[in-house]
């Protein structure tokens, strides 16, 4: 619901704003004052197309704001900002947004009726739901059914396509599981014991030579340990050499030590140029496999796990594919019967919905027109579309190509008669657009009856129609022979009765225009109120 509208700078409209009340607002004022300006800037913050001409003259941009209601219950302010030269603005809650976005949120706020912008019974797609809704149609398992067909007929794409795509895969699969079986990999740290053997293994002659040298010059005849004993024998244990003697039997002690571990080093180090050539062939080919198949060994292992799955997949396929036919036929069956419900239930409803909206149609000044719901297309029978034709013996068109504003006004007026669903605001502009007397009244009666269930906000230039509102908005208009300027005014009581006593007899004054303006104000309050 439209809670707040403020406009500056559009068109004539210098600075106005006024708050909106539940129910029915009439919008009137004198010719070229400005009431188009005001569904102008609804269609604005609805994502409508901004126009640097409709800036004021002298103004460098122009504002629009308004504060919503949602059906929810929160509020949001939409803003759109439109600059003399340039693109416009437009904001949601104070946030840059699109003016898609803006029409996104405006669809579900907001319905101009009398323009061809913003109405969302002209989607065909909104007419089908409609009918939905009037008919009570449960879509549910109609939508299940088609959801549960997708999904089987994605998962028996996914098995492997057709059977020669489905060979070359399993070839391959098996080719990649050998290859990397062939290795049998011991675990996912091989690479790096292998990398610590090879170096062992890589010049293993020397080192043993080396080794072997040092431990002769230690122990061998006349080695180190010799000649450390032969010093202990010399020094004896008599002072002063007690302690040094100490000393050096620990250093032969520790030369002891290190020529039995050199022993054992030595006879540790393998001399295997057969196998340094199998340890380095092994450690490339893990290293291939890690480039085809991941970047470590552990990668390499589960790559293996999964081509096996898919290869055992791929070779129950046929298996499991029939059996996905047969759950697939049986959904196939179980869409189908459904999808003829809901057609059958579509082509029962589309005559009593027209009958119903056609009802309203000759109190609206479209005593000749006709109206059917179409409904076409294999079952469910989606393609809905509402046909029209003002005359009768005329052809029928869809409201889309409605050409007459006023005509396509009622026609919605009366379509929102008989639907309860749809935004919460209607704008009714042109509504009233070559009619008069008791059609205005009907119209105007027309206008109450859905003010019961939605907020309305109708453009008008009849009082007929003006006098059923629960509100009355004036747009004044002030020319100073230099520049016109229009405020917008809320009024009752006696500012109403003139108002609508101009709009009778085109002289505010006129006492006969007052009696007849206060007799149709105590009219319309009665109906209002027995409605």
């Amino acid at each position: 619901m439209l809670l707040e509208l403020s406009v500056q700078n559009l068109g004539v409209i210098e600075s106005s704003s006024f708050i909106l009340s539940p129910g029915v607002s009439a919008l009137t004022g004198e010719t070229g004052a400005g009431k188009t300006m005001v569904v102008q800037a609804i269609e604005l913050l609805t994502g409508g197309r901004a126009d640097g001409s409709m800036v004021r003259r002298g103004a460098d941009q122009a504002l629009v704001e308004g504060r919503f209601e949602t059906p929810e219950g929160a509020e949001i302010i939409l803003k759109r900002v439109i600059p003399s030269k340039g693109r416009s603005r437009a904001y949601v809650d104070g946030s840059l947004a699109g003016a898609s976005q803006l029409s996104e949120i405006g669809l579900s706020l907001v319905d101009l009726h009398g323009q061809h912008q913003h109405q969302s019974l002209l989607n065909q797609k909104t007419q089908r739901r409609a009918l939905d809704v009037f008919a009570k149609i449960d879509l549910r398992a109609l939508i299940s059914a088609r959801s549960e067909c997708r999904r089987l007929q994605a998962e028996i794409e996914e098995m492997g396509g057709d059977a020669k795509a489905r060979a070359r895969e399993v070839d391959l699969l098996k080719f990649q599981i050998d290859e990397i079986a062939a290795l049998n990999i011991q675990s996912p740290d091989e690479l790096n014991a292998l990398e610590k053997l090879e170096e062992l293994l890589t010049n293993a002659e020397e080192r043993i030579e080396a080794g072997g040298h040092t431990r002769e010059r230690i122990s061998g005849d006349g080695g180190l340990l010799d000649q450390i004993g032969e010093t202990i024998q010399r020094l004896g244990d008599e002072s002063p050499y007690r302690e040094i003697t100490e000393r050096l039997r620990g250093i032969q002690a520790e030369m002891s030590d290190v020529s039995a571990i050199l022993r054992e080093r030595i006879d540790g180090i393998e001399d295997d140029p057969q196998r340094l050539m199998e340890v380095g062939g092994r450690r490339k080919s893990l290293i291939e496999l890690q480039r085809k198949y991941g970047d470590t060994l552990a990668e390499v292992i589960a790559y293996q796990q999964q081509a096996s799955e898919r290869l055992l997949e791929l070779e129950s396929h046929d298996v499991r594919a029939a059996a996905l036919e047969t759950k697939l036929l049986s959904s196939e069956v179980e869409l189908a019967e459904n999808a003829a419900k809901v057609a059958n239930n579509r082509r029962k409803a589309a005559p009593h919905l027209a009958s119903e909206v056609s009802k309203h149609l000759s109190d609206l000044a479209l005593e000749n027109a006709g109206l059917l719901i179409d409904v076409r297309g294999e079952d469910p029978a989606d393609d809905v579309e509402i046909m029209f034709r003002a005359n009768s013996g005329t052809n029928w068109h869809g409201l889309s190509n409605v050409a007459s504003g006023g005509e396509l006004a009622r026609v919605m007026l009366a379509l929102r008669l008989v639907l309860t669903s749809g935004p919460p605001t209607l704008v009714f502009d042109e509504v009233d657009a070559g009619i008069g007397g008791t059609a205005a009244l009907s119209v105007g009666k027309a206008l109450s009856r859905l003010g019961l269930s939605h907020q309305v906000l109708v453009v008008t230039h009849l009082p007929q129609v003006a006098a059923y509102a629960d509100n009355h908005i004036v747009v004044d208009k002030l020319d100073d022979g230099n520049n016109v300027v229009s405020t917008l005014n809320m009024v009752a009581g006696d500012a109403r009765v003139r108002e609508l006593t101009r709009m009778l007899a085109g002289q505010p004054e006129s006492l006969s225009g007052r009696n007849h303006a206060t007799e149709l104000l105590e009219q319309a309050r009665n109906e209002r109120d027995s409605l």
